[in-house]
């Protein structure tokens, strides 16, 4: 029978088959069915065998998902944590409603091409209500009772010392409650009732005496009573008769909050309801009333909590989009190397008739099982590791509350943002090998490594280097924030950067550093050469994580490094004073500072009021509030005491409470000068257009705002000096005659202290706080040491890949030792080139903030940097030795 018959009858047995079957939709249907099953059931195979058979490399895998995954949980627990923080209701436990004006301000601008958009920010003084409220609030449906309620910060004396308290009126002590448990309550002016802690600790009973000061010279008074509160938290009371409160706290027209008792069987909502329709939108001035109930409450009593907590959360928010970024990059490397190492397995599988179907899914299914398992683990390690970081947080009065569902809710959310990234990376980095053809997979198979990196990652890297340096470059011309981010986006885009060209900056660095390495090593030396030489790819994967936790942890610890040293030269520059005067924590009585300049021996001396004010500005188009520390001064006392280096206009004009100094880089961000006016918001959310008399340098040490003591007293909850600045006569220590003057002129106030200046008298913040530590530590410690087990990771996942030529080396004569040596010598070469470029890549934006931002140089200290390196060094040496000489005898090989 001929060929053609053959083929005759083979298509018309065929046109049978369909025609008997009816259609042939069906039996196509049934064979794509089949087909789907097939791929299914043959990656599931490959999948089982490969994850057998390779399980040291995904181990590595392992380890680098499961702590990528715990990271991002413990940071979702942190920061789920802070939204969900209230302050703690203490003075008002037995209130059922507070009403208080609204603390937080708002901006709208419009940016460039778009539509309005609203930004705020929450004040950092007390605003206080009309005392008119207190009648309106009282004739309110529901309302059983309705209290004013001022605080007055004093200090009480007695035979334990000098401690602080609060001074209330005793009408106020139904809201928290107190009760009287000896005596009877104020009834003039001279008598009070104290919390039963103070008079344990003044030893002052009932119809004792007990010295009081508040703001003036301490004043005794009768003890009339002592009452116990309802719990144990708040601060100590000291209550004092309605009228005798209302005129020591200054200000009879306004009111610090109203406290609310409800009537029998009034609900929350139904009082707050009431409360609402009762009392008028706006407050004293043009803020308006809100009404707190629940846990709402203690707003009304830590005004400024929230206002820490939006300060607090931009910054973590920061860190959680780096842990994001470097989480992602880790497990991209430490995938697609796994996947590379395996490029001649999956060339020899597509050689011999696998489908690049079936080979993606089977890299699929192993990836899922490893990631998904350790995303799992990294998610229920999340708990513990994210209630560490949120015990370093220091947030007083703003404790941090963790509901039961949020360390699952982290935890679930970590692990699968890891479990489905992790999927497609490994699929991409296949898709080289599995998409060859069978002929072409066969010379793939049989090559040692994969090429060099795509022309489309290539050019990807190019213009992210491109990108950094060039936004390294605009923030040298931007100062502040705006310098900073720019920095911040420089920082991350050469980062990903030298992920992306990392076989090019490997050769450059085996180029560099080859010779070296051969001239010390001998055999080992050239070996070691040859083989980085060799495989640029595997280098620069090696590189990498290095190159990360070196430019990363460079750029968090030089960064704060800098700023911190500006500022401490700046404020040591600035401090012409020789003496301070501290006093308690309520601050420094109103007549200290007259009393210190009429000491004999006192040149100059001026009182600093710390309070703080908001900025409402738009950057690049967007509607900016921000928020800074402000010093007010007594400007006719300021130039013997402090010296902002003014270059431009005169300080002497900084009087009377419509004046303002700026300081150079924000007056030039503003642009304004000498005669011109900036808008700012006061502590207490009051709107001034103040006179600008003068420009400074010195603002990172003082401020960039400088206004007169004048201006900001009516507008802070406490108008009361911390520091009293001093300039002796004789320039003396604070042993000479002049500070036992001062000494002598302040001795009828309670807990003042005179001391030698030094610059954190000036500094418009402290060198060093808990929170700038808990940052650091958060920051650089916990992702540092991710980076740093990455590095670890990468590295083990390499040599474990490596064995095969480690057996080879072997069996061509290479000696134990001489095999052992060539690893130390390339993780010498690894470690180096990893440090240079890390350390390059962190210089590059370093230097533009440093230059914008301080006009120096940047700067860290080089015990930091010697940690730094030889925590890298370990982690690199760990990485690449343990894993070699793990294994006994077949780790290095074995000569055959």
């Amino acid at each position: 029978m001929s060929r053609n018959e053959d083929g005759r009858k083979s298509r018309k047995n065929r046109g049978k088959g369909n025609d008997a079957s009816g259609t042939g939709g069906g039996r196509a249907a049934r064979s794509g069915a089949e087909v789907r099953f097939g791929v299914r059931r043959a990656s599931a195979f490959l999948a089982r065998r490969s994850l057998r058979a390779h399980r040291r490399a995904w181990g590595a895998v392992f380890a680098a998902t499961a702590a990528a995954s715990a990271l991002i949980g413990a940071f979702a627990l942190v920061v789920g944590s802070l939204l969900l923080a209230q302050p703690p209701v203490e003075r008002y436990a037995a209130a059922d409603a507070v009403v208080t004006a609204d603390q937080e301000v708002t901006y709208t601008a419009k940016p460039w091409g778009s539509k309005p958009k609203t930004t705020s920010t929450y004040l950092p003084e007390r605003v206080r209500l009309d005392r008119a409220l207190v009648a309106k609030a009282a004739a309110a449906r529901g309302v059983a009772k309705a209290v004013a309620d001022d605080a007055v910060p004093l200090t009480v004396g007695g035979r334990g010392g000098a401690a602080p308290g609060l001074g209330r009126s005793w009408a106020a002590a139904a809201l928290t409650p107190y009760r009287l448990t000896d005596g009877h309550a104020p009834g003039s002016a001279s008598e009070v009732v104290l919390d039963g802690a103070l008079a344990a600790a003044t030893g002052s009973g009932t119809g004792g005496r007990v010295t009081l000061q508040v703001d003036g010279a301490p004043r005794t008074y009768t003890v009339s009573g002592v009452a116990e509160r309802g719990h144990r938290d708040g601060s100590p009371a000291v209550f004092l008769s309605e009228r005798h409160l209302t005129a020591l706290a200054g200000h009879p027209g306004t009111v610090d909050a109203v406290g609310v008792i409800a009537g029998r069987g009034v609900s929350a909502d139904a009082l707050r309801a009431s409360l609402e329709k009762a009392l008028p939108d706006r407050a004293h001035g043009d803020r308006a009333v809100r009404v707190l109930t629940g846990p709402e409450r203690g707003q009304a009593e830590h005004p400024d909590a929230l206002g820490a907590r939006g300060q607090l959360l931009p910054m973590l928010a920061s860190i959680t989009g780096t842990v994001f970024m470097v989480a992602l990059l880790v497990i991209a490397t430490t995938l697609s190397q796994a996947v590379h190492q395996r490029s001649g397995e999956l060339a020899l599988l597509r050689a011999v008739g696998a489908t690049p179907r079936q080979l993606r899914s089977a890299v699929g299914r192993e990836v899922s099982r490893v990631a998904g398992a350790a995303a799992v683990l990294g998610g229920l390690g999340a708990v513990p590791l994210g209630l560490l970081m949120r015990s370093l947080l220091t947030t007083d009065p703003l404790p941090l509350p963790v509901p039961v569902w949020l360390p699952f809710a982290a935890g679930a959310t970590a692990a699968s943002v890891v479990a489905l990234a992790a999927r497609p990376v490994s699929v991409l980095a296949a898709r080289s090998i599995t998409g060859l053809r069978p002929a072409a997979a066969l010379g793939a198979a049989r090559a040692p490594e994969p090429g060099e990196p795509g022309r489309a990652r290539t050019v990807a890297g190019a213009v992210l280097a491109v990108a950094g340096v060039g936004a390294a470059g605009t923030a040298t011309a931007q100062g502040g924030q705006a310098a900073a981010l720019a920095a911040s986006g420089a920082a991350t885009s050469l980062i990903i950067a030298v992920a992306l060209l990392g076989p090019w900056i490997a050769r450059g660095a085996t180029r560099v550093l080859g010779a070296p390495v051969r001239w010390a090593g001998g055999v080992s030396g050239f070996l070691a050469a040859k083989s980085a030489a060799a495989h640029h790819r595997r280098l620069g994967a090696a590189i990498t994580p290095i190159v990360l936790v070196v430019a990363f942890v460079c750029v968090q610890l030089a960064a704060g490094s800098t700023l911190e040293r500006a500022a401490d030269r700046q404020a040591a520059a600035a401090l012409r004073a020789d003496l301070v005067v501290t006093g308690p924590a309520a601050g420094l009585p109103a007549g200290a500072a007259p009393a210190v300049r009429g000491a004999a021996g006192v040149a100059a001396a001026t009182g600093v009021l710390r309070s703080g004010v908001v900025l409402a500005h738009q950057e690049m188009g967007d509607p900016k509030l921000d928020r800074f520390p402000v010093l007010g001064v007594t400007a006719d006392q300021l130039s013997g005491t402090l010296d902002p280096r003014v270059t431009s206009g005169d300080l002497a004009d900084l009087t009377g409470t419509g004046t303002v100094a700026v300081g150079e880089d924000r007056a030039d961000a503003l642009d304004v000068g000498p005669g011109d006016t900036v808008e700012l918001r006061l502590g207490d959310g009051t709107e001034v257009r103040l006179r600008v008399v003068a420009l400074y340098e010195r603002a990172l040490g003082l401020g960039e705002f400088m206004l007169p003591r004048e201006a900001l007293a009516g507008h802070v909850s406490a108008p009361r000096d911390q520091r009293i600045l001093i300039r002796s006569a004789d320039g003396a220590p604070a042993s000479s005659s002049a500070a036992a003057s001062v000494r002598r002129a302040l001795a009828a106030y309670t807990g003042v202290r005179v001391r030698a200046a030094t610059a954190d008298d000036v500094r418009i913040a402290p060198s060093s706080s808990d929170q700038d530590d808990a940052m650091v530590v958060i920051g650089v410690g916990v992702i540092g040491g991710f980076a740093l087990l990455a590095v670890v990771s990468t590295l083990s996942l390499i040599t474990v890949g490596r064995r095969p030529e480690f057996r080879l080396l072997r069996m061509v004569g290479a000696g134990r030792r001489q095999v052992r040596r060539m690893l130390v010598l390339e993780t010498g070469l690894v470690t180096v080139a990893g440090l240079a470029i890390g350390t390059l890549v962190a210089a590059v934006p370093l230097l533009a903030f440093a230059v914008s931002v301080t006009g120096s140089l940047p700067y860290l200290p080089a015990a930091r940097y010697g940690v730094l390196a030889l925590a890298v060094t370990v982690a690199a040496g760990a990485g690449t030795l343990w894993p070699a000489s793990s294994g006994g005898r077949f780790a290095l090989g074995r000569r055959s």
